[in-house]
């Protein structure tokens, strides 16, 4: 592994604002780092991309990232954490340390929810993948899967918010009668921790909602402890760079961290 200074920036990348869940709980976390997040506007949302197009954008993005003396790169998205997530961590090789959002989120159901039976929801490109259910099996804990993919929902989000739209998207997803015996639903798409609410509200709260935004940061900090490269003093600097500015994006900064968040624009591809 490359030499770093504990003052060197935390990467954090999402097609949008869903990394924007994790890279809040990150702050909440270890309110010393130092935070660069790359939100890939121009192109979201991943989920309904190729993989190919995902590790493009991806390889790109943790270029980008590297330029910035980043000493780890989170992938804050599901799409690109199961489509580039080796491809990444081959480019990046020892410059930096590259973490997903999946891994943690397996650890956390090894520990929590043997022999249950999880519902999953995410993007086209996640459940298509089957990394969570491959994983899930390679546990042998008892863990019956069942993925749905709910697509429209993250570019509802985005384009919406917490509003009467993705109301209907939610209830429409989550109606459906596979769902009905679960003892968990687990949030597979950065996005949805946005509306954790109403998917908590449409089970009556009667189910776990398991958002991996907390394992996620969690997991961060461990491995920084382990690689003795927690910062543990300093204000803590937060950048922001998009690929193409919305103004639902800086809504969304301002929302996660309650100030005002200056955008720069930083196009993949000029």
């Amino acid at each position: 592994m490359t030499k770093h200074s504990l003052t060197q920036p935390i990467g954090i990348f999402d097609s949008g604002i869903g990394g924007l869940t994790v890279a809040s709980a990150i702050v909440k976390q270890m309110p010393h780092e130092n935070i660069i997040y790359f939100g890939d506007t121009a192109h979201l949302p991943y989920g309904d991309k190729s993989a190919s197009t995902i590790q493009a954008y991806s390889v790109k993005i943790a270029h980008m990232l590297l330029q910035q003396q980043c000493k780890m790169i989170l992938i804050a998205c599901n799409s690109a954490s199961t489509a580039a997530y080796e491809l990444i961590k081959e480019y990046v090789a020892s410059k930096a340390i590259v973490m997903n959002v999946v891994d943690p989120t397996i650890q956390l159901l090894r520990e929590r929810y043997a022999h249950k039976k999880i519902g999953l929801i995410g993007t086209r490109q996640t459940v298509n993948s089957n990394v969570y259910k491959k994983k899930i099996d390679d546990l042998n804990h008892g863990i019956q899967l069942i993925s749905r993919p709910t697509n429209l929902l993250a570019a509802a989000i985005e384009e919406f918010g917490n509003n009467g739209v993705t109301d209907s998207l939610v209830e429409e997803y989550l109606s459906h009668a596979s769902f009905q015996e679960v003892d968990a639903i687990l949030l597979a798409c950065t996005h949805y921790p946005v509306v954790k609410n109403k998917i908590a509200a449409f089970f009556q709260h009667k189910i776990d909602i398991i958002d991996p935004s907390i394992t996620v940061a969690n997991a961060v900090k461990t491995r920084l402890e382990q690689e003795k490269l927690l910062n543990a003093s300093g204000e803590g600097a937060k950048l922001f760079y998009v690929s193409d500015y919305t103004e639902s994006f800086a809504a969304g900064t301002k929302i996660f961290f309650q100030e005002d968040i200056k955008l720069e624009h930083y196009p993949l591809w000029e």
